[in-house]
């Protein structure tokens, strides 16, 4: 498949890739989307966190909302996944699995993959509809307060995550499946004035009316669990032609969304920040705006 050279190519087709064409589209500069159907938004059963919905909006349902309004103003979508990034003179090449494009700009929008629990993945994807699996207290905290709750991991990460749900709910458990907490002195003692109840494993994990959680000495249950397992980013495109990623793997941008390969920008959770879906669309917005400003000369645009 040949398709013609576009202004700008956006690889991720969640809150922030889908804002990024839509702001592309309105400034009457070509755009296309790659959607690999990954985003994380895909798999909110309901978000509330969300402004101008006040009864809450499925993620999914978003996205669609999302492309019908970014291809309304002519952007293209391809159901695609990206295998490759290539720099080509002055342009972007862009491989998918059909073929290859052309691009003066690219926008990487490819977010992080959150690491799952030990759980069979249908017994997991039902958990997550159902909001016993959570992966998001900034997102979604509000909807286990005064519930039973657990945090699912060891170590800082886990600790801050419980201290954070602890706003919410007395009833918090921190599990530790792979034996060891991690916790140092100061952070053990911290949990227990809060009432912060810890536990290690293994585990075992099954989905009945609540989640369970079978170990070796009797089995529990919680309305609702939070891996903070982390997340593997998504950079290895902008990675593969020079941009500058941080430690975690995060792609670095100035306060315009550029990398440091001109031509290159990055928006959403592939990017240091808070991952949130309002977060990443204003990313987008200034990503996109930044865009049109460095390809275009005013002139060229007057109509």
């Amino acid at each position: 498949m040949t398709l013609a050279k576009n202004d700008c190519i956006i690889v991720g087709g969640g809150p922030a890739g889908l804002t990024a064409a839509l702001y592309l589209a309105r400034y009457h500069l070509s755009v296309a989307v790659f959607d690999d159907g990954t985003s994380r938004a895909a798999s909110i059963p309901v978000s509330h966190n969300h402004a101008g919905f006040p009864g809450g909006i499925n993620g999914a349902e978003l996205l669609a909302r999302m492309r019908a309004q970014a291809t309304m103003y002519g952007a293209e979508i391809h159901d695609q996944r990206v295998t490759a990034l290539r720099r080509a003179e002055k342009d972007f090449v862009v491989s998918f699995a059909d073929g290859d494009v052309s691009a003066r700009a690219v926008l990487i929008a490819t977010g992080v993959v959150n690491r799952m629990p030990s759980m069979p993945k249908g017994k997991h994807d039902e958990a997550l509809k159902r909001g016993l699996i959570r992966y998001c207290p900034v997102c979604d905290g509000f909807e286990v307060t005064d519930k039973r709750v657990a945090i699912i991991g060891h170590g800082s990460k886990a600790f801050m995550e419980a201290l954070f749900l602890r706003s919410y709910s007395r009833n918090i458990t921190m599990l530790s499946p792979s034996g060891e907490h991690q916790l140092n002195a100061g952070e053990q003692a911290r949990l227990q004035e809060l009432g912060i109840l810890v536990k290690v494993g293994p585990f075992e994990i099954d989905v009945e009316d609540a989640i369970v959680i079978r170990t070796g000495r009797g089995t529990l249950q919680f309305d609702s669990i939070y891996p903070a397992l982390g997340s593997d980013v998504r950079s290895e495109l902008a990675s593969g032609v020079g941009a500058t990623v941080s430690e975690e793997g995060c792609i670095c941008v100035d306060s315009h969304q550029r990398t440091n390969v001109p031509g290159l920008y990055a928006a959403g959770d592939v990017v240091i920040g808070l991952d949130q879906i309002s977060h990443a669309m204003g990313q987008a917005s200034v990503a996109a705006t930044t865009i049109r400003n460095d390809l275009c000369d005013l002139s060229a645009l007057i109509r």
